[in-house]
């Protein structure tokens, strides 16, 4: 009879879990598929219930410029963030975990700082340091491209770090130095050794590094100039003075991009190893 009501127990208990996690994934999920069922709406206005289903607004993104230019600029500015963010974040990674030093703590926290600074203080933060450094070097950096650039990677290099730190806590110390035994220098033994182990976490960290660049809008607000305008910046302004299923069409393409990207890579190299 106790056995019976210990199975009768944890059954209970796992139908409890698995009902409150189906209804935490059904709230998290719930306005992502409105906006897909809202990009095929036929009517300009939305309302419900649809008066029928239509394509013609994922052609219209084509039609309208702006939303073509502001994905280009997000693409470009998103790809060489991420480019120099892993050229900076990998060393600074390799760094926090294979060396003891005084200021290893505070460095760690300063270069994951932006995931916890709230987008629009780190903004206003890049758009004063820009301004000084233009009147303290005399040259343009207000709105220009490269200062757009150098704002992402401060929020590209955090994941670049934080998911290679995980990937290097997890390789053995030994098989390096048995390499170096051996007669490999340091740069062969990060090369054919340490580089293939921590491989998923710098695949993963570029790619929440993009992501994170390609959809920011707080901080690019303060840092964009005269005819350079980002994708995520281009919805708002467009929300501002016409709200129709556009604006879902451009979130279902970006959500398709993003969702293909995250397959392909856990494809070849398992992002739940670091993730």
């Amino acid at each position: 009879m106790a056995e019976a009501l210990a199975v009768i127990r944890r059954r209970a208990g796992r139908w409890a879990l698995n009902g409150a996690a189906t209804l935490a994934l059904a709230y998290i999920l719930l306005p992502l598929i409105f906006v897909i069922w809202l990009a095929f709406f036929r009517q300009e206005i939305p309302s419900f219930p649809p008066e029928g289903y239509s394509l013609k607004w994922f052609a219209a993104i084509l039609d309208q410029r702006k939303f073509v230019d502001g994905f280009s600029l997000s693409f470009e500015v998103g790809v060489l963030a991420t480019a120099i963010g892993l050229a900076l974040g990998v060393p600074a990674a390799l760094c926090l975990v294979r060396y003891n030093f005084t200021w290893r703590g505070p460095l760690a926290n300063l270069l994951l700082l932006p995931v916890v600074v709230p987008g629009v203080v780190l903004g206003t933060a890049m758009y004063v340091f820009h301004v000084e450094v233009e009147n303290g070097l005399d040259v343009d950096v207000l709105g220009t491209f490269y200062a757009l650039v150098s704002g992402h990677i401060v929020i590209v290099i955090p994941w670049v770090v934080r998911l290679v730190t995980a990937s290097l806590s997890g390789v053995d110390r030994a098989t390096e130095e048995a390499a170096q035994n051996l007669g490999a220098n340091p740069w062969v033994t990060f090369w054919r050794i340490t580089l293939p182990a921590i491989r998923p976490g710098i695949v993963a960290g570029a790619l929440f590094g993009f992501v994170t660049s390609f959809g920011n809008l707080e901080m690019s607000l303060f840092l964009v100039g005269p005819g350079r305008t980002t994708l995520p910046i281009v919805i708002l302004q467009y929300l501002e003075w016409k709200i129709d299923p556009t604006i879902a069409a451009v979130s279902v393409v970006q959500i398709l991009l993003i969702g293909t990207a995250m397959l392909i890579t856990d494809r070849y190299v398992k992002l739940s190893r670091v993730i």
